[in-house]
């Protein structure tokens, strides 16, 4: 069967009447988890992989794993759209893609041209979607083909790669990234050793012996720990909502937009594409070079639409982007997708090469379901966005409560433990005080997901080469991701140290 058979199989799958409610409903909460200033797509995918859970509960393993995915899928894409309207309206971002949307977005607002700047970030997210599913389409069939000859040494280099890349992007600190991540890796040795069956850091308490649940800790850390934040730090109440006119750009904003939404969604599909560098760098990247390119760059920062169009469509784009390392090669490439890798393997459906062989209908479902979610999204967020800016005025009094029990009886209806209650408690204290001493989040997770996978292929390698640790390095495509892991752990601080020396040239 070919790539298009496997696409048509894709859609029939996809448009059937449970999927396509799934897909709305993702897309609808992803929205609303944009919009919401705080929240974000890690938190709010981990949050609803219990409540996915629960509801697919009844059908068969394979169709429930597609369904629950093409929801969470939803959630993710759909919280790249809704980013853009609190940084329009409000000059607040709702999660950190859209920080870049701030500096155009809402002086557009501020000159009454708000309805503008959220029409033309809804088209370019809409088009950075498209175009990253075309070349998903194009592309996991040949990379799962490569992937398949990968053995456990090229697997273990791949996936420590991954590992660095997202360290060494997240947050301030690469330090305090790689102290995370090794943090992960530790809690991800817990439970009965699979080869040995020795119990690992047990301490004789029978719930251990499984190991820590990753949804626990997911929904503790990001989902809780931004409750106990919001709860402990009194915010000053957001600036005023800029009022929406005209929701139709014109012509000479519509001409102006289609460059930068045309660059924007390359740049943001080959960014996305990297381990680690997501959305947010996209959205970066995408703005300083419009302003770059620009014929009137003074015009970047004084409300641009270049500056609304090409970050926007270039974060959509990233978002896709992310889907292909995920889905052909195993490997998450940010904190969101670590989480979707993990719901996945809650349901025994294992991303990688062998994902389109052993599971197509949850692959090419997947894929074609997010072309009807991007199509969801942009006749949603025409029309509704006035309805969506409302959301942004919903009282922190009833947020919180939501928040809390959907973390609660999502968690105890997956894991059925009290032990996995008071986790989770703990997991959403630690959370708070972890983003207040900006120590990222996302590296944790991915080292909890990536821990146990890393750890079974160095030993089946050393089992393959009899105790040798020379295959890594004697195995072609293994040496060429340990050294791209090397180099991107070790770039940054050059560079930093770099800039250091130059300072104290300076001063002296």
């Amino acid at each position: 069967m070919g790539t298009f058979d496997y696409l048509m199989h894709g859609f029939e799958t996809a448009l059937t009447w449970y999927n396509i409610l799934f897909a709305f409903v993702g897309v609808l909460i992803g929205t609303a988890v944009g919009v919401l200033p705080g929240i974000g797509p890690m938190s709010g995918v981990a949050l609803l992989i219990p409540v996915t859970a629960s509801i697919t509960g009844g059908l068969p393993p394979e169709q429930a794993a597609t369904s629950a995915i093409i929801l969470l899928a939803g959630v993710y894409y759909g919280a790249m759209y809704g980013g853009s309207t609190t940084s329009i309206l409000l000059n607040t971002p709702g999660e950190s893609s859209s920080v870049v949307t701030t500096l155009d977005g809402y002086q557009m607002a501020k000159k009454g041209r708000a309805g503008s700047a959220l029409s033309i970030s809804a088209i370019g997210s809409f088009v950075g979607g498209i175009v990253t599913l075309i070349a998903m389409i194009a592309l996991a069939q040949p990379l799962s083909t490569i992937a398949i000859k990968f053995g456990p040494a090229e697997y273990f280099s791949l996936m420590l790669l991954g590992l660095a890349a997202v360290s060494g992007l997240a947050g301030k600190s690469v330090t305090k990234a790689l102290i995370m991540t090794v943090c992960g890796l530790l809690i991800g040795t817990i439970g009965i050793d699979n080869v040995s069956g020795i119990a690992r850091f047990t301490f004789d308490i029978p719930w251990l012996y499984q190991g820590v649940e990753f949804l626990t800790i997911a929904v503790g850390l990001f989902a809780l720990g931004e409750v106990f934040k919001t709860i402990l730090e009194k915010d000053e109440d957001d600036g005023e909502i800029a009022k929406i006119n005209n929701l139709i750009p014109s012509k000479e904003e519509f001409k102006e937009s289609a460059g930068p939404i045309a660059r924007g969604s390359l740049l943001g599909f080959f960014v996305g594409i990297l381990p680690g560098a997501g959305a947010t760098l996209a959205s970066f990247f995408s703005y300083l070079m419009e302003k770059r390119i620009s014929k009137k760059p003074g015009r970047f920062g004084t409300g641009a639409i270049a500056g609304v169009a090409g970050p926007e469509t270039a974060n959509n784009a990233a978002s896709g982007g992310a889907m292909i390392p995920l889905l052909t090669l195993g490997i998450p490439g940010s904190g969101t997708t670590a989480i979707l890798m993990g719901a996945l393997m809650m349901y025994n459906v294992q991303p990688g090469p062998l994902l389109f062989e052993d599971h197509p209908q949850v692959a090419w479902g997947l894929i074609a379901s997010m072309f009807i979610g991007n199509l969801m999204l942009l006749i949603l967020n025409l029309p509704l966005v006035k309805v969506f800016a409302k959301i942004i005025e919903t009282p922190k009094k009833y947020l919180i409560p939501i928040i809390i029990a959907i973390s609660i009886f999502g968690v105890y209806a997956v894991q059925v433990s009290t032990y996995d209650l008071l986790l989770l408690l703990g997991c959403g204290v630690l959370g708070y005080f972890l983003s207040k001493n900006d120590y990222p989040i996302a590296p944790l997770v991915l080292g909890l997901v990536l821990g146990p996978m890393i750890e079974n292929n160095m030993r089946r390698a050393l089992t393959i080469s009899d105790g040798d640790y020379s295959l890594f390095f004697t195995r072609p495509l293994s040496l060429t991701f340990l050294i791209v892991t090397a180099l991107w752990l070790l770039i940054p601080v050059l560079l930093k140290k770099r800039g250091k020396d130059v300072v104290i040239n300076i001063e002296g």
